[in-house]
């Protein structure tokens, strides 16, 4: 007997029960379930159960599928409950904190897959499993997912495999489900994946995402819910007001210069402010930069264009317009990036893949709901600007573009719009990212309170002004040589700065 062991099942040789007897007495071991001893004198049992389930199934229910449900969640439910397929139909309640519920069916087949003593039931077969009309159990636990789990399954298929491996699973599954005599649950299974092809109504789906892509919308389920956890903090939040000073065209056409020259060189377009003021004043590009001097030119010409910033989609369809058109403005240099075009390819920026070419309609279309729901114009920008960033629509200049967008949002509310200096890029970035990977908003709120205050500071025509009171303010610096030093201009005169 290895006391080694954190798990010691009982035999039917004489000899070795009557060891584990005396271990017993001894108290060097524990019953913790009919013939399941333990060494692990301290822990629950139904810690250790869980620790090494698979190992007592395994024991127990020699050669069992583990099916249904299970199969794909490879665990136990909330409540404890597993799901089984054997020879024989059983609720196996002595095993502490779990319940095993095996059902009456047909033995492995080929393709379901071997797993220590155990087999799992292949993707086919689940499938069909998780079809079946199911009983709750008495604490409303079913063997089955929801119809809409399996849709959503489906439609990850056709992402990743296009309609041919849909069709392809379908004709497998049929095979298998003659063998299983499982044809009812197949009719299921095929009436959901023709809805999917647009081949049959798509009454029957149950799903958002299937019901999208049966309409030709399809979106990204996981993008629409960090939209949606974004939308919750900021519809009842209520931002401070700071109207916008810069009133007149002089005015609006100087801070748009410098929102064009900060968001380009966060995009890795660099140029001396005096290099770009001169690009921007007289149209002419610096030769052998004749690429970045477009973007510098093209983003101005949208920023500062007050007709065109007082526009707000008031539709999901005049989104995407709007959206177009604003980007073929700002890439209208740079043709060989299909300006106002969505993507026809995945992009990604490091380990960040941004949303599939396939769903950037119908994900810009579902995370609209949110945008209409909310009045603040600060809390409209923040939404905005989160929603194209993340989707990422567009070949190239998404982040440049999303900045635009959210600004509009601003102009359209009389508010001050929003630079995002040059030491503070890191910031912004990190905020982005920790409500993108993190589910975790407030951070990037926050900065964007803080950058709309600091911005509301850059009002008036007199570029040397202005440029002081950035130079002023480490606006300029790169973020691993300074910080942001924020700066109230509280004067009336424009010489009284610095």
């Amino acid at each position: 007997m290895d006391f080694n062991k954190e798990i010691i099942f009982s035999s039917s040789e004489p000899n070795f029960s009557r060891k584990l007897s005396q271990a017993e007495i001894d108290g060097k071991l524990r019953k913790i379930a009919p013939r399941i001893y333990t060494t692990n004198l301290l822990d629950a049992p139904e810690n250790i159960i869980r620790r090494i389930f698979f190992e007592i199934l395994a024991w127990r229910f020699p050669e069992a599928v583990i099916s249904h449900r299970s199969a794909i969640e490879l665990s136990p439910t909330e409540e404890g409950h597993f799901f089984m397929t054997s020879s024989y139909n059983r609720r196996i309640t002595d095993l502490p904190g779990f319940t095993i519920n095996i059902y009456k069916g047909k033995p492995a087949l080929k393709s379901d897959t071997k797993f220590n003593g155990l087999y799992i039931s292949s993707e086919y077969r689940y499938m069909l499993e998780n079809l079946q009309v199911s009983r709750k159990t008495k604490d409303g636990t079913e063997k089955i997912l929801p119809q809409s789990a399996i849709e959503e399954r489906l439609e990850r298929m056709i992402l990743l495999g296009g309609e041919e491996r849909l069709n392809e699973f379908r004709d497998k599954t049929r095979e298998i489900a003659k063998e299983l005599e499982m044809m009812k649950e197949f009719e299921k299974l095929s009436i959901i994946i023709s809805a999917l092809l647009n081949t049959h109504s798509s009454d029957s789906l149950e799903s958002d995402t299937a019901k999208a892509r049966a309409a030709g919308n399809p979106f990204d389920k996981n993008r629409i819910e960090l939209f949606e956890i974004l939308f919750e903090q900021l519809k009842d939040r209520f931002f401070t007001e700071r109207r916008d000073r810069n009133n007149n065209e002089a005015s609006f056409r100087m801070f748009s210069f410098f929102e064009s020259y900060f968001s380009n060189y966060i995009e890795g377009t660099k140029f001396e402010i005096n290099e770009a003021k001169q690009i921007v004043d007289t149209g002419v590009t610096i030769p052998k930069r004749v690429d970045d001097s477009h973007d510098i030119l093209g983003t101005f010409a949208v920023l500062s264009n007050r007709h065109e910033m007082q526009k707000s989609p008031q539709t999901a369809d005049e989104l995407i317009v709007l959206l177009k058109h604003r980007h073929r403005i700002m890439m209208s240099g740079r043709p060989e990036l299909n300006p106002g075009l969505f993507k026809q390819k995945n992009n990604q920026a490091g380990n960040t893949v941004f949303v599939d070419y396939r769903h950037v309609e119908g994900t810009l279309q579902y995370g609209f709901r949110y945008f209409q729901l909310l009045k603040e114009p600060l809390a409209k920008a923040i939404y905005m600007m989160f929603l194209i960033s993340e989707v990422h629509p567009f070949l190239d200049g998404n982040g440049r573009i999303a900045r635009i967008m959210m600004n509009a949002e601003l102009v359209c509310g009389e508010q001050s719009r929003i630079i995002i200096p040059t030491v503070f890029r890191e910031d912004y970035l990190l905020a982005l990212r920790k409500l993108s990977r993190k589910k975790d908003p407030e951070t990037y709120i926050r900065i964007m309170e803080k950058l709309h205050h600091f911005s509301d500071n850059l009002y008036g025509q007199d570029f040397d002004e202005l440029n002081r009171y950035l130079q002023a303010s480490n606006a300029y610096e790169d973020p691993e040589e300074g910080k942001l030093q924020w700066i109230d201009r509280n004067f009336s005169s424009k010489s009284e700065l610095l």
